[in-house]
């Protein structure tokens, strides 16, 4: 196995130009144990630690530029504001010295279904800046999975940062493990509100091949809260609003039966926190538009 050590992004894109099957690393908390494992054996591994554009972020007028290697503590830290979704998944993330070394960028590059970090960004609505020598794209999150453990990426190319729209509503995010930390999730659940566009948006871990968005739920719940008004009147949701959008997030589940739970566990557990999400989220809502509009 060799090691490539890029000085700079540029000698970065032309390694993996010239070596297209070379591994990223950077924290290395998912590929460090897969190699540990004997489960990959890759020809060279693309260490990209040299490279500190890719710890920084920069907080725009409307959205957060994330560079791929941001490490999960700093996202707590410094963007809970910004990204509360995301900021309450990366509390979830391992341990304390798994947080100071993992990044967004490594969650998708794995793309393994159980990515604490996919339902947040599924949810935020986010797109995946992707670089190569030929030029640079960004990938929305919807377009991103496209298998287990794979991705839109093209051999040739390195993730470069996340963009993600700043939250302009209550953001939340659920997991469901064997214990609290060190774990992977059996299943996990996030939730947005986006006032502006006065819409919903849900993203689910762990339960089906791939990260995915409960788009029937939301569509459901889009309509729910049109037609009642509650945008406006700020009323708490219905619990016949929240159990069908409960059940539609569990039908939009195609897990499995592994040694973490069962598949039938799995749609039951999404059910439970996309109803407690949404109650979370709504309360939350509603007491900033109270604040604001004088909302009862």
């Amino acid at each position: 196995m060799d090691f490539l050590r890029p000085a700079s992004w540029e000698e970065a894109l032309a390694a993996k130009a010239e070596h297209p099957t070379a591994v990223p690393i950077a924290g290395g908390t998912d590929v460090m144990v897969e190699i540990n494992f004997d489960h990959r054996r890759p020809e060279y591994l693309l260490d990209l630690n040299r490279i500190g554009e890719l710890s920084e972020w920069e907080v725009g007028e409307g959205s957060v530029r994330l560079g791929a290697s941001v490490p999960y503590t700093q996202i707590m830290e410094n963007l809970p504001g910004e990204l509360p979704g995301l900021a309450l998944a990366s509390h979830t993330v391992a341990s304390p010295q798994i947080r100071n070394r993992g990044g967004v960028g490594g969650n998708l590059g794995t793309a393994s279904p159980a990515g604490d970090a996919h339902p947040a960004l599924l949810a935020a609505g986010a797109e995946v800046e992707a670089e190569s020598v030929r030029g640079s794209r960004l990938i929305p999150i919807d377009a991103f999975y496209t298998g287990v453990k794979r991705n839109a990426l093209a051999p040739d190319e390195l993730i470069r940062a996340v963009h993600i729209k700043k939250a302009d509503g209550p953001q939340q995010y659920s997991k469901v493990g064997t214990r609290n930390a060190m774990v992977i999730a059996v299943c996990a659940f996030g939730l947005a509100l986006h006032p502006e566009t006065r819409t919903v948006r849900t993203g689910i871990g762990s339960a089906a091949p791939t990260p995915v968005r409960a788009k029937t739920a939301e569509e459901f719940l889009n309509a729910a809260l049109d037609e009642g008004g509650f945008w406006d009147n700020g009323k708490i949701i219905t619990p016949s609003v929240a159990k069908q959008f409960a059940a539609l997030c569990s039908g939009a589940c195609n897990p499995i039966d592994d040694v973490r739970g069962t598949a039938s566990y799995r749609r039951h557990a999404v059910g439970v926190m996309a109803r407690r999400t949404l109650t979370w989220t709504w309360e939350s809502y509603r007491g900033t538009a109270a604040r604001t509009e004088g909302v009862a």
